[in-house]
């Protein structure tokens, strides 16, 4: 899914970040939830069964792996081509951990 698909969206999908803690606190998407790639396994019930599952990474790579470890598992899921990199590319923001202006790392 493109950054400004997945944003119109939001509502109605569920965007999980799956980079490392000091990517997600330097910056990511507002609303966004965040489980690290190396912790999905244990945390995977966590994930709702009922709606789209949009994986964010940096640049789309991480996240690819996992859209498709989720589709395996049985959850309807897609990957945020380009990722955070993308999604700021095209002018759309990131918070960071204090909720100031985000950045990609």
């Amino acid at each position: 899914m493109d950054p400004e698909t997945a944003n119109e969206r939001r509502d109605e999908v569920l965007l999980l970040d799956v980079r490392e803690q000091d990517e997600w606190s330097a910056g990511h998407i507002e609303g966004s939830v965040h489980i690290p790639m190396g912790q999905l396994a244990a945390r995977q019930d966590e994930l709702p069964q009922d709606r789209t599952i949009v994986a964010v990474c940096r640049t789309g790579r991480r996240s690819a792996a996992v859209t498709e470890a989720l589709k395996r598992a049985g959850y309807d899921a897609q990957n945020l081509v380009g990722g955070v990199a993308e999604w700021d590319g095209v002018g759309l923001d990131l918070v960071d951990d204090g909720g100031g202006p985000g950045t990609v790392v």
